[in-house]
């Protein structure tokens, strides 16, 4: 689908509520990458004996809120910016298209990571201090991703906060919830989830490169070109399907670990979309790269208890 098309199809699609602008600026598609974190982290305390359904219902509000959170401020950003336009090759986005205010945007991201914030008040009860900082630092982290003098999407480091805060914090906080431990175990759990989910923000740039790169976005893959991006992708995923036979080798799980590799051929199919598609068509790729990240998360899970 080229500009025009995109343009006429938009004109010929009824406008959403502005209730369901919220739930569009939302990105319902990415909230997968707030979910995997806490059933990949419950999934290791279940291994060990020491699952707590609760702890693990509310730490999931709190990822899901703060990943809300984080999109609306990126919307919000990436519009006052100059990076989000009506010409953009992704999904619809609410403050370009005028389906919701500047203020609107504001109060909404406030709201809700002030909700993430009071929910997290029960976890601290429960585990103290440290997941005090935890949850301060991820709502700061999801503010400063794109806000702030020194926002962390436009100066190359968006990878990496995804990476921590998606991957390593989401992963490892709710196994410490749970256990009152920190191990290395549970930071090896949380580097495929960490790499796939930074996967689908590598599509994302590696889609919007040209767009970002008129914004002055310096996305990693603006800074070190396509071919970054795509050997990036390829070692995140290798990375990935290394770590479950790290964990049967040096850990002795059960053969059951290796159920993520059911998934190699959609890797491959996405590589190769990698190579061969572009623009709007891109959009699938990313899409099928959330898919993806979430079914390695969900059967990596399952090895995990089994």
């Amino acid at each position: 689908m080229n500009q025009t098309e995109k343009m006429q199809y938009m004109n010929e699609q009824k406008l959403p509520t502005k209730f369901e602008s919220w739930i569009l600026a939302s990105r319902p598609k990415t909230l997968l990458a707030a979910v995997v974190p806490v059933i990949v982290g419950s999934a290791l305390a279940i291994n060990k004996g020491k699952f707590v359904l609760l702890y693990s219902f509310i730490a999931l509000l709190c990822s899901i809120l703060i990943q809300v959170g984080t999109n609306y401020v990126n919307d919000l950003y990436d519009f006052l910016k100059g990076a989000d336009t009506i010409k953009r090759k992704g999904p619809l986005r609410v403050l370009s298209n005028g389906l919701i205010s500047v203020t609107e945007m504001k109060v909404g991201s406030v709201l809700v990571f002030f909700t993430a914030f009071l929910l997290g008040l029960y976890l601290v009860f429960v585990g103290g201090k440290i997941v005090l900082i935890i949850g301060i630092l991820s709502i700061i982290a999801g503010i400063a991703y794109t806000a702030g003098p020194f926002p962390l999407a436009y100066n190359g480091l968006g990878d990496l906060f995804v990476f921590i805060f998606f991957g390593v914090v989401g992963t490892m906080g709710t196994y410490f919830i749970q256990t009152k431990e920190f191990s290395l175990l549970s930071f090896l759990t949380s580097i495929p989830v960490g790499a796939l989910i930074t996967n689908i923000l590598v599509v994302n740039n590696f889609r919007d490169i040209e767009e970002d790169k008129n914004a002055g976005k310096k996305t990693l893959a603006v800074i070190l070109g396509k071919n970054f991006a795509r050997y990036q992708f390829i070692l995140l995923t290798i990375f990935s399907f290394l770590i479950p036979a790290a964990l049967f080798f040096i850990y002795d799980f059960h053969f059951w670990i290796f159920l993520p590799y059911v998934t190699i051929p959609l890797a491959y199919k996405l590589v190769t979309m990698l190579y061969n598609l572009e623009g709007f068509q891109l959009n699938k790729t990313l899409e099928l790269t959330a898919r993806f990240s979430a079914l390695f998360g969900i059967l990596f899970a399952v090895g995990l208890t089994l």
